[in-house]
């Protein structure tokens, strides 16, 4: 796929790729250049609310009702 940046230095992000990662209005994209390559490296930063939703019951494995100290020691032991 091939786009043209406009006299404005934007460009337009096509349907296929927007489709396929998840692009919507209000994503920010972070614009990295690859040392020692003509190459840039381009990565999706998804508004605040998207964010909050994938970070939902993340932290559940660390409920106060756990003890971590102890899942740790039996996880050392059950390696050998």
């Amino acid at each position: 796929m091939i786009t043209t940046v406009t006299k404005k230095n934007m460009v337009t992000i096509p349907a296929e790729v927007g489709r396929r990662y998840g692009i919507k209005p209000g994503y920010r994209l972070v614009w990295q250049p690859v040392e020692g390559r003509e190459e840039i490296l381009v990565r999706i930063v998804p508004d605040r609310g998207e964010s909050a939703r994938r970070l939902l019951g993340k932290g559940r494995r660390f409920s106060p009702e756990r003890d971590a100290v102890a899942d740790l020691v039996a996880e050392r032991v059950a390696e050998g």
